[in-house]
Protein backbone atom coordinates (compact mmCIF):
# COMPACT_ATOMS: atom_id res chain seq x y z
CA UNK A 1 0.00 0.00 0.00
CA UNK A 2 3.06 2.43 0.37
CA UNK A 3 4.60 1.62 -2.58
CA UNK A 4 1.55 2.18 -4.56
CA UNK A 5 0.84 5.49 -2.41
CA UNK A 6 4.20 6.46 -3.08
CA UNK A 7 3.71 5.97 -6.87
CA UNK A 8 0.67 8.01 -7.14
CA UNK A 9 2.14 11.21 -4.96
CA UNK A 10 4.93 10.87 -7.66
CA UNK A 11 2.61 10.81 -10.55
CA UNK A 12 0.63 13.65 -9.14
CA UNK A 13 3.92 15.48 -8.73
CA UNK A 14 4.97 14.92 -11.93
CA UNK A 15 1.62 16.03 -13.58
CA UNK A 16 1.85 19.36 -11.47
CA UNK A 17 5.23 19.98 -12.96
CA UNK A 18 3.98 19.90 -16.70
CA UNK A 19 3.50 22.67 -18.74
CA UNK A 20 0.28 23.84 -19.73
CA UNK A 21 0.43 22.60 -22.94
CA UNK A 22 1.44 19.09 -21.36
CA UNK A 23 -1.82 19.30 -19.11
CA UNK A 24 -3.87 20.44 -22.31
CA UNK A 25 -2.85 17.66 -24.50
CA UNK A 26 -2.87 15.14 -21.74
CA UNK A 27 -6.49 16.02 -21.22
CA UNK A 28 -7.73 15.95 -24.96
CA UNK A 29 -6.31 12.79 -25.59
CA UNK A 30 -8.61 11.15 -22.90
CA UNK A 31 -11.84 13.12 -24.65
CA UNK A 32 -12.45 10.32 -26.36
CA UNK A 33 -15.63 12.24 -28.34
CA UNK A 34 -12.77 14.55 -29.38
CA UNK A 35 -10.56 12.09 -30.15
CA UNK A 36 -12.70 9.91 -32.53
CA UNK A 37 -14.10 13.15 -34.52
CA UNK A 38 -10.13 14.31 -34.90
CA UNK A 39 -9.92 10.86 -36.60
CA UNK A 40 -12.50 11.18 -38.60
CA UNK A 41 -12.27 14.65 -39.63
CA UNK A 42 -8.69 13.48 -40.49
CA UNK A 43 -10.12 10.56 -42.74
CA UNK A 44 -12.36 12.82 -44.07
CA UNK A 45 -9.16 15.15 -45.10
CA UNK A 46 -7.07 12.48 -46.68
CA UNK A 47 -10.07 10.87 -48.51
CA UNK A 48 -10.79 14.18 -50.37
CA UNK A 49 -7.54 15.37 -51.08
CA UNK A 50 -6.75 11.98 -52.29
CA UNK A 51 -9.43 11.96 -54.71
CA UNK A 52 -7.75 11.61 -57.91
CA UNK A 53 -6.32 8.70 -56.75
CA UNK A 54 -9.56 7.18 -54.89
CA UNK A 55 -11.68 7.35 -57.98
CA UNK A 56 -10.95 7.61 -61.77
CA UNK A 57 -14.20 9.15 -62.95
CA UNK A 58 -14.72 12.54 -64.50
CA UNK A 59 -16.41 14.83 -62.57
CA UNK A 60 -17.14 17.59 -65.66
CA UNK A 61 -18.28 14.45 -68.29
CA UNK A 62 -22.06 14.83 -69.04
CA UNK A 63 -23.29 11.55 -69.86
CA UNK A 64 -27.46 11.71 -71.12
CA UNK A 65 -27.40 7.91 -70.84
CA UNK A 66 -26.77 7.90 -67.24
CA UNK A 67 -28.43 10.63 -65.93
CA UNK A 68 -30.65 10.16 -62.43
CA UNK A 69 -29.37 6.60 -61.89
CA UNK A 70 -30.25 5.12 -58.43
CA UNK A 71 -27.13 3.78 -56.22
CA UNK A 72 -25.74 0.40 -57.88
CA UNK A 73 -22.02 -1.13 -58.11
CA UNK A 74 -21.28 0.58 -61.11
CA UNK A 75 -22.23 4.30 -59.50
CA UNK A 76 -22.15 3.72 -55.23
CA UNK A 77 -23.82 6.79 -54.50
CA UNK A 78 -25.57 6.95 -58.08
CA UNK A 79 -25.34 9.95 -60.63
CA UNK A 80 -27.13 13.37 -60.87
CA UNK A 81 -29.34 14.74 -63.24
CA UNK A 82 -26.44 15.25 -65.53
CA UNK A 83 -24.88 11.45 -65.69
CA UNK A 84 -22.17 12.45 -63.22
CA UNK A 85 -20.80 10.18 -61.01
CA UNK A 86 -22.04 11.72 -57.11
CA UNK A 87 -19.52 9.53 -55.40
CA UNK A 88 -16.78 11.20 -57.41
CA UNK A 89 -18.49 14.86 -56.68
CA UNK A 90 -18.28 13.98 -53.24
CA UNK A 91 -14.69 13.70 -52.90
CA UNK A 92 -14.04 16.34 -55.06
CA UNK A 93 -16.36 18.40 -53.75
CA UNK A 94 -15.18 17.81 -50.40
CA UNK A 95 -11.91 19.44 -51.13
CA UNK A 96 -13.14 22.28 -52.09
CA UNK A 97 -15.27 22.75 -49.03
CA UNK A 98 -12.03 21.79 -46.99
CA UNK A 99 -9.66 24.03 -48.77
CA UNK A 100 -12.49 27.03 -48.64
CA UNK A 101 -13.15 25.99 -44.64
CA UNK A 102 -9.06 26.08 -44.15
CA UNK A 103 -7.61 28.95 -46.10
CA UNK A 104 -10.84 31.17 -44.85
CA UNK A 105 -9.77 30.19 -41.31
CA UNK A 106 -6.31 31.15 -41.65
CA UNK A 107 -7.15 34.36 -43.12
CA UNK A 108 -9.42 35.41 -40.30
CA UNK A 109 -7.12 33.98 -37.64
CA UNK A 110 -4.30 35.90 -39.30
CA UNK A 111 -6.23 39.07 -39.67
CA UNK A 112 -7.93 39.00 -36.51
CA UNK A 113 -4.74 38.32 -34.67
CA UNK A 114 -2.50 41.33 -36.22
CA UNK A 115 -5.14 43.65 -35.93
CA UNK A 116 -6.25 42.79 -32.37
CA UNK A 117 -2.68 42.28 -31.60
CA UNK A 118 -1.67 45.92 -32.45
CA UNK A 119 -4.63 46.99 -30.63
CA UNK A 120 -4.14 46.10 -27.66
CA UNK A 121 -0.57 46.27 -26.85
CA UNK A 122 -0.60 50.13 -28.13
CA UNK A 123 -3.94 51.10 -26.55
CA UNK A 124 -5.07 54.62 -26.93
CA UNK A 125 -5.15 56.49 -30.11
CA UNK A 126 -4.33 53.38 -32.16
CA UNK A 127 -6.70 50.90 -30.26
CA UNK A 128 -9.82 53.29 -31.00
CA UNK A 129 -9.24 53.54 -34.58
CA UNK A 130 -8.50 50.24 -35.23
CA UNK A 131 -11.44 48.92 -32.92
CA UNK A 132 -14.12 51.51 -34.62
CA UNK A 133 -12.35 50.21 -38.15
CA UNK A 134 -13.64 46.79 -36.66
CA UNK A 135 -16.73 48.00 -35.92
CA UNK A 136 -17.84 48.79 -39.60
CA UNK A 137 -16.42 46.30 -40.66
CA UNK A 138 -18.67 44.01 -38.01
CA UNK A 139 -21.78 45.96 -39.31
CA UNK A 140 -20.78 45.71 -43.04
CA UNK A 141 -23.45 43.62 -45.26
CA UNK A 142 -21.89 40.22 -46.04
CA UNK A 143 -24.36 39.03 -47.89
CA UNK A 144 -25.18 42.10 -50.15
CA UNK A 145 -21.24 42.46 -50.66
CA UNK A 146 -20.68 38.84 -51.82
CA UNK A 147 -23.70 38.74 -54.07
CA UNK A 148 -22.29 42.33 -55.60
CA UNK A 149 -18.73 40.95 -55.78
CA UNK A 150 -19.10 37.76 -56.77
CA UNK A 151 -21.29 39.54 -59.83
CA UNK A 152 -18.28 41.76 -60.84
CA UNK A 153 -15.51 39.23 -60.95
CA UNK A 154 -17.86 35.94 -62.26
CA UNK A 155 -16.18 34.40 -65.11
CA UNK A 156 -13.13 36.97 -64.68
CA UNK A 157 -11.24 35.48 -62.32
CA UNK A 158 -11.01 31.85 -59.99
CA UNK A 159 -14.23 31.96 -58.20
CA UNK A 160 -13.22 30.43 -55.63
CA UNK A 161 -10.37 32.52 -54.49
CA UNK A 162 -12.70 35.23 -54.72
CA UNK A 163 -14.56 33.85 -52.28
CA UNK A 164 -11.72 32.88 -49.62
CA UNK A 165 -10.55 36.64 -50.10
CA UNK A 166 -14.34 38.10 -49.35
CA UNK A 167 -15.34 35.71 -46.55
CA UNK A 168 -11.67 36.53 -44.96
CA UNK A 169 -11.83 40.18 -45.23
CA UNK A 170 -15.11 40.64 -43.78
CA UNK A 171 -15.20 37.92 -40.82
CA UNK A 172 -12.32 38.97 -39.10
CA UNK A 173 -13.53 41.03 -36.44
CA UNK A 174 -14.76 38.93 -33.92
CA UNK A 175 -11.10 37.14 -33.45
CA UNK A 176 -9.69 40.76 -33.43
CA UNK A 177 -12.04 41.62 -30.39
CA UNK A 178 -11.01 38.61 -28.45
CA UNK A 179 -7.18 38.77 -29.35
CA UNK A 180 -7.59 42.46 -27.98
CA UNK A 181 -9.06 41.61 -24.81
CA UNK A 182 -6.85 38.75 -24.14
CA UNK A 183 -3.60 40.83 -24.92
CA UNK A 184 -4.80 43.48 -22.60
CA UNK A 185 -5.58 41.56 -19.82
CA UNK A 186 -2.09 39.48 -20.54
CA UNK A 187 -0.15 42.90 -20.87
CA UNK A 188 -0.26 44.34 -17.51
CA UNK A 189 2.01 41.17 -16.23
CA UNK A 190 5.47 41.33 -14.34
CA UNK A 191 6.88 39.48 -17.45
CA UNK A 192 5.75 41.89 -19.94
CA UNK A 193 6.81 45.04 -18.04
CA UNK A 194 10.28 43.46 -17.80
CA UNK A 195 10.55 43.11 -21.35
CA UNK A 196 9.47 46.60 -22.34
CA UNK A 197 12.46 47.54 -19.91
CA UNK A 198 15.06 46.20 -20.96
CA UNK A 199 14.42 47.58 -24.33
CA UNK A 200 12.25 44.96 -26.14
CA UNK A 201 10.70 46.14 -29.25
CA UNK A 202 6.97 46.08 -29.53
CA UNK A 203 7.25 43.73 -31.94
CA UNK A 204 8.95 41.55 -30.13
CA UNK A 205 7.11 41.88 -27.19
CA UNK A 206 4.41 40.72 -29.17
CA UNK A 207 5.46 37.61 -31.15
CA UNK A 208 7.49 36.29 -28.38
CA UNK A 209 5.88 37.19 -24.95
CA UNK A 210 2.17 38.01 -25.58
CA UNK A 211 0.78 35.62 -28.52
CA UNK A 212 2.53 32.31 -26.78
CA UNK A 213 0.35 32.77 -23.76
CA UNK A 214 -2.68 33.53 -25.43
CA UNK A 215 -2.30 30.96 -27.75
CA UNK A 216 -4.29 28.40 -26.69
CA UNK A 217 -7.55 31.31 -27.49
CA UNK A 218 -6.67 31.58 -31.15
CA UNK A 219 -6.44 27.76 -31.61
CA UNK A 220 -10.52 26.93 -30.08
CA UNK A 221 -11.29 30.14 -32.11
CA UNK A 222 -9.81 29.10 -35.20
CA UNK A 223 -11.20 25.27 -34.14
CA UNK A 224 -15.00 26.83 -33.96
CA UNK A 225 -14.06 29.19 -37.14
CA UNK A 226 -13.11 26.11 -39.40
CA UNK A 227 -16.91 24.98 -39.04
CA UNK A 228 -18.86 28.37 -39.54
CA UNK A 229 -16.32 28.66 -42.39
CA UNK A 230 -17.66 25.53 -44.39
CA UNK A 231 -21.00 26.39 -43.42
CA UNK A 232 -21.02 29.86 -45.12
CA UNK A 233 -19.23 28.13 -48.23
CA UNK A 234 -22.63 25.95 -48.62
CA UNK A 235 -25.04 28.29 -47.32
CA UNK A 236 -23.53 30.77 -50.41
CA UNK A 237 -23.16 28.22 -52.70
CA UNK A 238 -26.76 26.66 -52.01
CA UNK A 239 -28.00 29.94 -52.60
CA UNK A 240 -26.30 30.42 -55.97
CA UNK A 241 -23.91 32.91 -54.33
CA UNK A 242 -20.55 30.94 -53.61
CA UNK A 243 -18.61 28.72 -55.83
CA UNK A 244 -19.57 28.64 -59.66
CA UNK A 245 -21.38 25.78 -60.26
CA UNK A 246 -18.89 24.24 -62.53
CA UNK A 247 -16.90 23.68 -59.57
CA UNK A 248 -17.88 20.94 -57.39
CA UNK A 249 -18.46 21.56 -53.71
CA UNK A 250 -20.66 20.39 -50.75
CA UNK A 251 -22.94 23.78 -51.10
CA UNK A 252 -22.89 22.92 -55.28
CA UNK A 253 -24.48 19.60 -54.36
CA UNK A 254 -26.92 20.63 -51.94
CA UNK A 255 -28.27 23.19 -54.26
CA UNK A 256 -30.08 20.66 -56.79
CA UNK A 257 -32.39 20.08 -53.12
CA UNK A 258 -34.45 23.28 -54.17
CA UNK A 259 -36.15 21.07 -57.31
CA UNK A 260 -39.00 18.63 -55.77
CA UNK A 261 -38.54 15.91 -57.70
CA UNK A 262 -34.85 15.55 -57.10
CA UNK A 263 -35.84 16.41 -52.73
CA UNK A 264 -38.90 13.56 -53.08
CA UNK A 265 -37.83 11.05 -55.28
CA UNK A 266 -33.85 11.61 -55.84
CA UNK A 267 -32.56 11.43 -52.48
CA UNK A 268 -29.58 9.49 -53.18
CA UNK A 269 -28.33 12.87 -55.26
CA UNK A 270 -28.28 14.88 -51.83
CA UNK A 271 -28.74 12.85 -48.59
CA UNK A 272 -24.52 11.75 -49.51
CA UNK A 273 -23.42 15.61 -48.89
CA UNK A 274 -25.58 16.40 -46.90
CA UNK A 275 -24.94 13.53 -44.04
CA UNK A 276 -20.86 14.07 -44.85
CA UNK A 277 -21.09 17.82 -43.92
CA UNK A 278 -23.15 17.15 -41.75
CA UNK A 279 -20.54 14.72 -39.51
CA UNK A 280 -17.76 17.40 -40.62
CA UNK A 281 -19.67 20.03 -38.97
CA UNK A 282 -20.45 18.41 -36.15
CA UNK A 283 -16.96 16.58 -35.53
CA UNK A 284 -14.78 19.47 -35.79
CA UNK A 285 -17.22 21.28 -33.43
CA UNK A 286 -16.68 18.39 -31.28
CA UNK A 287 -12.96 19.14 -31.43
CA UNK A 288 -13.37 22.29 -30.74
CA UNK A 289 -15.18 22.14 -27.18
CA UNK A 290 -12.50 19.31 -26.45
CA UNK A 291 -10.03 21.81 -27.15
CA UNK A 292 -11.65 24.65 -25.02
CA UNK A 293 -11.94 21.89 -22.35
CA UNK A 294 -8.26 21.41 -22.31
CA UNK A 295 -7.08 24.63 -22.30
CA UNK A 296 -9.69 25.70 -19.46
CA UNK A 297 -7.71 25.32 -16.46
CA UNK A 298 -10.67 24.81 -14.22
CA UNK A 299 -11.62 21.20 -16.06
CA UNK A 300 -12.65 18.53 -14.11
CA UNK A 301 -11.45 16.41 -16.64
Amino acid sequence: MEVETDQTTKVKKARKNQSPWAIARRKFLKNKLAMISAVFLVFICIISFLAPYVTTADITRVNVGEMGLAPSTDHWFGTDKSGRDVFTRLLYGGRISLVIGMSCTFLIILLGTIIGSIAGYFGGFVDGALMRFTDFILNFPFLVFVIVVNSIFIGKVNGVWVLIGIISVLAWGGVARIVRSKILAEKENEYILAAQSIGCSPIKVIIRHLLPNVASTIIVQASLLFASMIVAETGLSFLGFGVPQTVPSWGNMLSVARETDTLQNKQWIWVPPATILTLTILSINFIGEGLKDAFNPKSAR
